[in-house]
């Protein structure tokens, strides 16, 4: 089923019973404790959006965020950097952006249809790797969650980019394929947030924001699940970077609202 299809579907149902809690600030050093690998990640002209370090040289984000959302044209790499752990104008660390590719399997079909959130996942390798003693790498779960299952997001977003903002518990509406619809609370900047559960009391990654909508009047949120993951990085080890290159030109789109 498309997931256009799949959400009007889901607009005829009621939404399940929700203990979703409030988004919590994490503008402090004890707050942010065990968070620092969320990161901002700068585009340049203002715009960012939300990466996780994976690897010490590697950023999770979204696909989309890779491109200008007035031009639709590749940001280039030179202009981009993250900030790993950013809050009050400091980051625990700085680094440049050597090259960003998207999963192959992940395409546009404009700005209206919440199918370009399917494997809308990207990496961003660094120019240095962030290696620190106090910043904790997130690692990745392939279960995909289930329906009406507890999940957690941590985001920068529009009106909150000085800081992260932790929601740790928001639910799984539904899974359609690739795509999870969630009640996590995104605006703009949350694209790439990672979506992680708590299943040993761990925080791992499940899915990254792609998107937000609404289901009837009730506003949700889109995630592109992480099973591509292992792909991008064969595809990423796979490219040589030609001599003074600084990017991997890649197929992407704009993000607006849907």
């Amino acid at each position: 089923m498309r997931l256009i299809a799949f959400l009007t579907v889901l607009i005829a149902l009621a939404l399940p019973a929700l203990a979703d809690q409030p988004l919590q600030k994490l503008d402090t050093g004890d707050a942010s404790r065990g968070w620092e690998a969320v990161g901002k990640l700068d585009l340049g002209r203002g715009s960012f959006c939300t990466g996780t370090l994976i690897a010490p040289d590697l950023v999770l984000t979204a696909a989309h965020c890779l491109f200008d959302k007035r031009t639709g044209t590749m940001i280039n790499a030179d202009g981009m950097e993250f900030r790993a752990g950013w809050r009050n104008g400091r980051a625990l660390a700085y680094r440049k952006v050597k090259r960003a590719i998207a999963h192959s399997s992940y395409h546009y079909d404009g700005p209206k249809r919440l199918s370009r959130s399917s494997f809308d996942l990207a990496l961003v390798e660094l120019a240095q790797p962030v290696r620190l003693p106090q910043l904790r790498l997130f690692e990745l779960d392939h279960t995909p969650p289930t329906r009406n299952e507890e999940v957690g997001v941590l985001s920068y977003a529009k009106g909150r980019s000085e800081a992260p903002s932790l929601q740790r518990v928001c639910s799984v509406i539904a899974r359609e394929s690739s795509t999870v619809v969630l009640t996590c609370s995104v605006d703009f900047g949350a694209s790439g947030a990672p979506v992680f559960t708590l299943r040993d009391g761990v925080p791992r990654i499940v899915s990254v924001i792609s998107a937000k909508a609404e289901v009837g009047h009730e506003p949700v949120s889109v995630g592109a699940l992480i099973s591509g993951v292992a792909d991008l990085r064969a595809d990423l080890s796979s490219r040589e970077v030609p001599d003074g290159a600084k990017e991997i030109r890649i197929k992407g789109a704009k993000f607006l609202r849907p």
